[in-house]
């Protein structure tokens, strides 16, 4: 089970409010959450944040992933998170040397064109 730690939605319209949690990466985003870690209320002027920084800690060593906005509210409450380790796949293979016909150096490697009624010399 992947673990996440992000925020759902709570309050009426154009009233956020957001309880900071711990949840399967599966469940929708207001749904069941293994923890509650604390709130974020973005309309508030001052001391927007609660969290519990201990709990906080112990999920991120458990391998829980934080999002995006959760990872700035831990730096702002002092918990370092470190940024996601983003896989670029397989990707394109390297380029073959042996190719004909591609590029300057296969253009200049290549023996000049014999005309068609000579036959190139044997040596």
């Amino acid at each position: 089970m992947s673990l996440v730690i992000r925020m759902a939605r709570g309050g009426k319209k154009h009233r956020p409010y957001y309880r900071i949690v711990v949840a399967d990466k599966r469940a929708s985003r207001d749904g069941r959450y293994v923890e509650r870690l604390g709130s974020y209320d973005p309309l508030k002027s001052d001391n927007k944040s609660t969290l519990d920084v201990e709990r906080a800690k112990y999920w991120l060593s458990t391998g829980a992933q934080p999002s995006d906005r959760i990872r700035k509210l831990l730096s702002l409450h002092g918990v370092e998170a470190h940024p996601p380790k983003h896989s670029k796949g397989p990707g394109k293979p390297p380029p073959r040397k042996d190719r004909k016909g591609r590029g300057k150096e296969a253009a200049a490697a290549a023996p000049a064109a014999v005309p068609a009624g000579e036959a190139p010399k044997a040596s």
